[in-house]
């Protein structure tokens, strides 16, 4: 779990991030520090390969009241396709589940084939469309 002493490597996983669809929050050391920081029931997962942090993933609107967490994830852009994201998607599964929920939801771009790709092989079922994106649940 994200922590006060992880606002730096956050930040620097940050800028190493692919936003062109993943957006869930400025990607900013500013930001960085105000996650590592927070209190509340959301949680921020940072994933590590040879000491050196490769995945970010996060289960949000707990803090706001909803029963079912919004899950986000991204890998590095110089780290895609080699498993990380699976694994980091696993470990927010456990995370859900160990916090009580037995659904989680998420939202993706249609043109985000890559992950279209890894939600629909870890069973994901579309369920609507929001602000363009298309909403996806798991249930755990």
């Amino acid at each position: 779990m994200v922590g006060p002493s992880d606002d730096q490597v956050l930040a620097d996983l940050l800028d190493r991030i692919d936003s062109t669809y993943f957006r869930p929050h400025p990607m900013t050391p500013d930001e960085a520090h105000r996650i590592a920081t927070r209190d509340g029931r959301d949680l921020y997962l940072l994933g590590y390969a040879d000491e050196e942090a490769v995945a970010y993933g996060m289960l949000r609107g707990w803090d706001e009241g909803y029963p079912t967490p919004s899950l986000g994830v991204a890998v590095r852009t110089d780290r895609t396709r080699l498993g990380y994201g699976r694994a980091m998607m696993l470990a927010l599964h456990a995370a859900a589940r160990s916090n009580g929920s037995d659904r989680v939801r998420l939202r993706v771009n249609p043109a985000n084939v890559a992950a279209l790709s890894l939600y629909r092989s870890l069973g994901y079922r579309p369920a609507a469309f929001e602000r363009g994106e298309l909403v996806m649940y798991f249930d755990l």
